[in-house]
């Protein structure tokens, strides 16, 4: 009989969500960049690259949410005024900002 040399492969446990924008970066990779996913797969390091991802991501789409209310004067007393207008104009500035971190950090576009 012959003896067989299993390797004892594990995965490092990571208990971070990798939450919207990890699962879009992750099709994403699946799809144009196989080679980079089955590597990171390989590496056991798929998980914690795309929880790194997902939390700059929420980081970034924060800031620039905070920045554009500011340039765009969608404030709290507009709030307290014209609700409509408000959530109109914060409607407005999520769907670009999301625009922004999909183009920037998920697909890997250069923004102009």
């Amino acid at each position: 009989m012959e003896d067989y040399y299993l390797p004892n492969l594990t995965l490092p446990e990571e208990h971070r969500p990798i939450g919207k924008w990890g699962c879009l970066h992750r099709e994403y990779l699946k799809k144009e960049h196989p080679i980079l996913f089955n590597s990171l797969i390989l590496n056991g390091q798929l998980w914690t690259y795309l929880a790194d991802l997902n939390e700059q991501a929420q980081e970034r789409l924060s800031l620039i949410i905070g920045q554009m209310k500011v340039s765009e004067s969608v404030t709290e007393e507009l709030k307290a005024i014209d609700q409509i207008a408000w959530i109109g104009g914060m409607n407005s500035i999520r769907n670009r900002a999301e625009e922004i971190i999909l183009r920037e950090m998920i697909y890997g576009e250069d923004v102009a």
